[in-house]
């Protein structure tokens, strides 16, 4: 994603209070029936109901759908599984990262947030967890960091395999002899560029590559496009989810290890000595209401065994640009076609 993810007492006082309602309501039913009947001893006690408690649970099992893509298509593709798999009446529902986990801290509704971004909303995720009315099952997807910077695949030999950061300095001083190597980066105005520029002097790659800073996204992209079907040799930054990095082969360079005083450092445009360092993981988690857990197992099961591959995603996102293409036909082709992939979530095989 980019740019732009009461009180249990509640829940508690219901579940006790559940039998001697029970017991209420017998009464009541046998009061509106008149006298009570003799009873024959010949005739067998009915057997106590010992059917199991519904796989979806009693409350309406809702989703969030947030606004960008990749969380639209986890929503709807999930919403396709549970119904597929489980048997489930799921209603998917529009969702806001803070006003969301606000509402699932409050009211249990929505019951299941696919994606979202806890590090972006760190205080309202905090607050909402007091209240142990929801809590994270597995990441939403299998990889944690979402960006850093890329080469295409048909350079991997002239690095000799070696994609490290750190080492690609040698390699790129002999792609210099006209003219520097391109680092694409992303527009002026967004913070991943003040760590790219802050990232290439850290790495010693001032005199080596030439920085471009695109206008905007579509030029982004184009430039990206452009340089691939030259041949070019360049780098570039990106982030995923994303559609470019499954419409072309590239490869991820090593960034090394995080250093989190490094990169405070390095998102500030005054920064005087930059070290290197990765980009940080993201959290990233399906969220679900704690009566999820409770009152659902099977279901918080199965988001406790769901991380999407991002490369799945990144094709997910390609198919959305093909023609009249639709997030809801997109996820329904991904139930329909990937069994061999969330069979494994939902505890069968393909």
């Amino acid at each position: 994603m980019r740019g732009t993810s009461l009180a249990a007492g509640l829940f508690i006082l219901g579940v006790l209070a559940g039998p001697a309602l029970g017991q209420i309501t017998v009464l009541d039913s046998a009061q509106d029936q008149g006298q009570a009947q003799p009873v024959d001893p010949a005739t067998p006690a009915a057997p106590a109901s010992d059917a199991p408690p519904p796989v979806c649970g009693t409350q309406p099992l809702t989703i969030a759908r947030m606004s960008w893509s990749s969380a639209a298509l986890l929503a709807e593709i999930h919403a396709g599984i549970l119904a597929e798999a489980f048997g489930c009446a799921v209603r998917v529902v529009p969702g806001d990262l803070a006003a969301t986990t606000s509402s699932m801290g409050s009211t249990g509704q929505p019951a299941i947030a696919p994606e979202m971004w806890v590090t972006r909303i760190a205080d309202v995720w905090n607050a909402a967890s007091e209240t142990q009315m929801l809590r994270s099952a597995a990441p939403s997807f299998a990889e944690t960091t979402m960006e850093g910077w890329f080469v295409p695949a048909y350079l991997e030999a002239t690095f000799a395999g070696n994609l490290a950061v750190s080492n690609i300095a040698p390699v790129l001083s002999t792609q210099t002899q006209e003219s520097p190597v391109r680092f694409i980066s992303c527009p002026a105005d967004w913070a991943c560029a003040v760590i790219n520029r802050n990232l290439i002097k850290a790495q010693g790659l001032s005199d080596l590559v030439q920085l471009v800073e695109p206008a905007n996204r579509f030029e982004m992209d184009a430039l990206i496009a452009e340089a691939v079907s030259r041949r070019d040799t360049f780098l570039f930054y990106y982030w995923q989810p994303n559609a470019v990095l499954a419409q072309v082969d590239f490869r991820p360079l090593d960034m090394g290890a995080y250093d989190e005083e490094a990169m405070q450092c390095l998102a500030k445009l005054d920064c005087a000595a930059p070290k290197p360092s990765a980009f940080p993981a993201e959290m990233v988690v399906a969220a679900l209401a704690e009566w999820v857990f409770t009152e659902a197992p099977a279901i918080a099961g199965y988001f406790q065994r769901v991380s999407f591959p991002l490369d799945e995603m990144n094709t997910l996102l390609a198919q959305l640009n093909e023609p009249e293409a639709s997030v809801e036909s997109v996820a329904q082709r991904f139930v329909a076609e990937r069994r061999d992939l969330w069979g494994a979530w939902v505890g069968t095989t393909p």
